[in-house]
């Protein structure tokens, strides 16, 4: 079965080492450093510079329909032979929107609240970003559905750090 790994960029060789995952998204604002790890193809990575935040602030960067729409293409293009690393800063916001999303990219006939809960489950820490969440929702043509199971888990466990978990697309 397809997993999705989670986890904060300090975690992140460390879940490769142990998952062997062939893809990796990464989440991070603009000038946060961050390279390619060395076990992951060029084609199987993919860096979004983009900021935890749900309006707009100045010097930072507003997520949209141009960085949630590659992520969606490439978790479509994922063969799922191996399992996918996500992760951001923390481990907690962008990096949970995104394995949420990805999942329901993957799983149009699975309900987003059952997603949601899954998600929960996993990792109590878990606060998707909102606004990642409604711009794939109207991507997916899901129908206000994502913010809503999202909306219905509520925020999750005040943490500096995620602890790295698993999300079953199944």
């Amino acid at each position: 079965m397809p997993q999705l790994h989670v986890c904060p960029l300090h975690e992140l060789d460390a879940v490769l080492a142990e998952t062997q995952a062939s893809h990796v998204v990464s989440l991070l604002s603009v000038g946060t450093p961050a390279n390619r790890p060395g076990s992951i193809a060029e084609a199987n990575y993919l860096q979004i510079g983009v900021s935890d935040i749900i309006e707009p602030l100045d010097g930072h960067v507003l997520a949209g329909e141009e960085h949630i729409a590659p992520l969606i293409a490439f978790s479509r293009a994922w063969p799922r032979e191996k399992p996918m690393a996500i992760h951001c800063w923390a481990g907690i916001s962008r990096s949970t929107a995104a394995a949420f999303i990805i999942a329901c990219a993957l799983a149009p006939q699975r309900e987003e609240g059952a997603i949601a809960r899954a998600l929960r489950a996993a990792s109590p820490m878990a606060t998707p970003n909102r606004r990642f969440v409604e711009i794939a929702d109207r991507l997916l043509t899901r129908d206000g559905r994502m913010v809503e199971a999202v909306a219905a888990i509520g925020r999750g466990a005040d943490a500096s750090w995620g602890i790295p978990f698993i999300l079953p697309l199944e």
